[in-house]
């Protein structure tokens, strides 16, 4: 990091937790698969775990994100839709609204909308505002990570994208550069289309491939504007991936480019949808491979940029039986010690969990109950050699390719 860009001091171990009780409003219906439940119990688990009284650690509230924000990446008559799309409809209002992607079953309008999806827009900037200031280094917003919101378009489950306007939010304080990565098993379309021309922000997506999954984007030659060639770099993955390939293909990408990029500050967003029993997708990771690339991404932060580092939830279909301990592991990472994966679900939580099971019509007993998966890693390094029978493997390459040269770097050698 380059002297002039050193950020405020802080203390190391420091951490925001975002947490709001209005999150939860962000709720499309009980036959929708984005439960707010996800949320509920990763905050039990969080808390019966006692991460939320590490030293060092602060909750902080949530604020509704004003129009001026939200307009930094959304369109004004998008904003004023969903304002319409917040009351009671009128039958004659439903066709303008699926217009820009309101209705139907990705995205029902519910009552309240508007200031749901903008108070989980001003708890990613509340993060932001955080780090900048030199309160705290890390920070944290499962209820974040909207990835696919457009400037003008609901999409995916996705209204206001708190990931582009967060790092929008950044930039136009003064941050030189950001550096966005989005392992989530779907591209990160709305970031990377909302900073596709802005040289001071790098998006860097590793994704299930637009071949075969929604978004149906995010390929290797898409690089950015040209007014930021390179800005954008995407890892699309054949389907079935798997915790080791998973690993290997992120390790092989991410660290090689963060050291080049440079930035001074990391955002990352972490869907659960990764996981091998996450209905949406078709990805068979592990939570011992999540948390290993939570791991990651705080070092990458401590190494490349001090530490500075937003994590943002995103998506996560498995509501219960994945996304809690997904997202507490991130709220280890971020706030300290990383938990053992075979350490035993606190009975506070098992207590929780049972209720929503319950509330849910699942089976009553959880077919794990420790931190993970009890699914070791076996990963193979970059380094030990490119496999030209493994799709896999020619995936990675053929993103090396297209991204490492932009940024001095050799795709054939670390």
């Amino acid at each position: 990091m380059l002297a002039d860009d050193a950020p405020p001091t802080t203390t190391a171990d420091s951490c925001a937790v975002v947490w709001d009780e209005g999150f939860c409003r962000y709720d499309f219906g009980p036959y929708h698969p984005m439960s707010p439940v996800r949320l509920t119990l990763t905050l039990d688990l969080a808390r019966a775990a006692g991460l939320l009284d590490r030293p060092g650690v602060e909750v902080i509230e949530a604020p509704v994100a004003s129009e001026e924000q939200l307009a930094t990446v959304h369109e004004r008559p998008y904003i004023e839709a969903v304002r319409r799309a917040s009351a009671p409809l009128l039958l004659e209002a439903h066709d303008e609204l699926i217009g820009v992607g309101i209705g139907g079953d990705d995205v029902p309008a519910f009552p309240g909308m508007h200031e749901a999806s903008a108070q989980i827009v001003g708890g990613s900037i509340a993060a932001i505002d955080a780090i900048r200031s030199g309160r705290v280094a890390r920070a944290v917003n499962v209820a974040g990570g909207m990835h696919h919101a457009r400037p003008g378009r609901a999409s995916g489950f996705c209204v206001y994208n708190d990931a582009a306007i967060a790092i929008r939010h950044a930039i136009d304080e003064g941050e030189p550069r950001v550096l966005y990565v989005d392992v989530d098993v779907h591209h990160g379309d709305g970031v990377e289309r909302a900073l596709w021309d802005e040289p001071r922000a790098v998006t860097v997506s590793i994704h299930e491939s637009g071949e075969h999954l929604f978004p149906g984007t995010g390929f290797v030659q898409d690089t950015g504007g040209a007014g930021a060639l390179g800005s954008a770099i995407n890892v699309p993955l054949p389907p079935r991936t798997d915790a080791d390939g998973w690993v290997r293909a992120i390790r092989a990408t991410v660290p090689a480019l963060a050291r080049a990029i440079r930035p001074t500050l990391l955002v990352t967003q972490h869907g659960a949808d990764t996981h091998r029993v996450d209905p949406l997708a078709d990805f068979t990771v592990s939570l011992e491979a999540q948390r290993a690339v939570m791991v990651l991404m705080r070092e990458i932060a401590d190494e490349v940029c001090e530490g500075r580092w937003l994590a943002l939830g995103g998506g996560g279909y498995a509501v219960v039986d994945v996304v809690p301990r997904s997202w507490a592991h991130l709220i280890a990472v971020a706030t300290g010690d990383p938990v053992d994966p075979d350490q035993p679900l606190p009975q506070a939580y098992l207590n929780a969990e049972a209720r929503a099971r319950l509330e849910h019509g699942l089976t009553p007993e959880p077919a794990i109950r420790t931190f993970g998966d009890g699914r070791p890693l076996a990963v193979r390094d970059w380094e030990s050699g490119f496999d030209p029978e493994d799709p896999l493997d020619r995936a990675v390459q053929a993103a090396r390719r297209a991204a490492f040269p932009e940024w001095g770097l050799d795709p054939f050698h670390d």
